[in-house]
């Protein structure tokens, strides 16, 4: 199994270390490639829409992709951010939104509709879940059919600081998880994500979309006929 870990912040704190638990536990002997925002793409969405007309003008374009490779190549994505503010920390937000032509009301990739993914957030206080939840809700629109999240209190403010007895309780939600990851070998694209699909698709023959260029694309991909992303 091919994991790919994107880390919502640099430095290795507590939502890093349950983020590499959920990759260990799952593929001990997978590959797993890691990413860590800002180290790894720096940038802000200046809201150009050059990416709208050719994806490869967006002026991040070339650190943007070398991540979007691996993610596309991935069976398991794992997102970690710690909650600032009661919500994802603005370097996750401005990843989502530097892929916003990933979603399905513009250029969805194919590979995306057969993926897994998992959200971690942890906070010193509270908002871990709304944070985890505002990523996986991004993700969902990317096409992914099947998103875990976890969002959990830690009560420190790192991971040594945690106390035994809420480490045990991560250890044993994780491996909850993880075990429910691994059950679903293969998922389906289920009727929410095909129900979204399909009002996307409306849009697009009706040239109610965002332009020639997503058209084009769906065109190409030939969802505006019989072909769909997902396995039928």
């Amino acid at each position: 199994m091919k994991i790919v870990l994107i880390h919502g912040q640099n430095h290795k704190g507590s939502t890093y270390h349950i983020g590499r638990m959920v990759a260990e536990k799952t593929s001990p002997e997978g590959t797993i490639a890691e990413f860590f925002l800002p180290g790894d793409l720096n940038h802000f969405c200046t809201g150009c829409y050059a990416c709208v007309e050719d994806v490869t003008k967006c002026p991040f374009y070339e650190e943007k992709i070398r991540i979007m490779r691996e993610v596309e190549s991935a069976d398991l994505l794992i997102f970690t951010t710690p909650t600032y503010c009661l919500r994802e920390s603005a370097q996750m937000k401005s990843f989502m939104d530097l892929t916003f032509n990933y979603w399905m009301s513009h250029r969805p990739r194919k590979c995306m509709f057969s993926k897994k993914a998992v959200v971690i957030s942890t906070a010193a206080g509270k908002g871990a879940k709304k944070a985890a939840k505002s990523v996986a809700n991004a993700l969902f629109y990317w096409g992914i059919p099947r998103i875990w999240t976890y969002g959990i209190c830690v009560q420190a403010m790192s991971w040594d600081g945690i106390r035994s007895r809420k480490k045990q309780k991560i250890e044993k939600d994780i491996s909850r998880i993880a075990g429910k990851v691994l059950r679903k070998e293969h998922v389906k694209a289920g009727l929410r994500t095909k129900g979204l699909f399909l009002l996307m698709r409306m849009m697009q023959k009706a040239n109610l979309g965002s332009g020639e260029a997503d058209r084009a694309y769906w065109e190409t991909n030939g969802w505006l006929a019989k072909e769909r992303p997902w396995k039928q």
